[in-house]
């Protein structure tokens, strides 16, 4: 069948998350202990900006806090501050041996703490993201 040269071609949207084989791992074990979860990374000094990880209404992100997607089926929200800095950036979550500031994300107690490699989004890639959602 003919395309019609009209109709534009749907891509797909283009994450702005996305998880090692690690990382995914720990949040494997975490469900089986906690239940559902959700990730918060802030702007501030105490937690190094470091991504959070919290039973899932273990944190209220504050108002105009951007969710930019799902790990697992489990919110990831950013500080609204931080994401103006790193909105044109891709998050990928991982993990690694050591205790984070703070100490109280729950992968913790299990020696290990969360972080985020970032990557610049290409040109084509940021006319097609995925859409935040922003807390009420």
């Amino acid at each position: 069948m003919p395309i019609n040269t009209k109709e534009k071609i749907m891509k797909p949207k283009i994450s702005r998350l996305a998880a090692t084989e690690k990382a995914l791992e720990v949040i494997w074990e975490l469900e089986k202990k906690y239940g559902d979860l959700m990730f918060y990374q802030a702007g501030g000094c105490c937690e190094g900006t470091q991504p959070q990880c919290f039973e899932k209404g273990g944190f209220y992100p504050r108002m105009n806090d951007a969710m930019i997607g799902t790990i697992h089926n489990h919110e990831f929200w950013i500080d609204r501050d931080l994401f103006e800095y790193w909105q044109y950036s891709h998050f990928t979550l991982d993990v690694t041996d050591g205790f984070g500031p703070g100490g109280f994300s729950l992968e913790t107690p299990l020696g290990k703490t969360f972080k985020v490699h970032y990557r610049l989004f290409t040109p084509e890639e940021l006319e097609n993201l995925e859409p935040v959602k922003r807390s009420e």
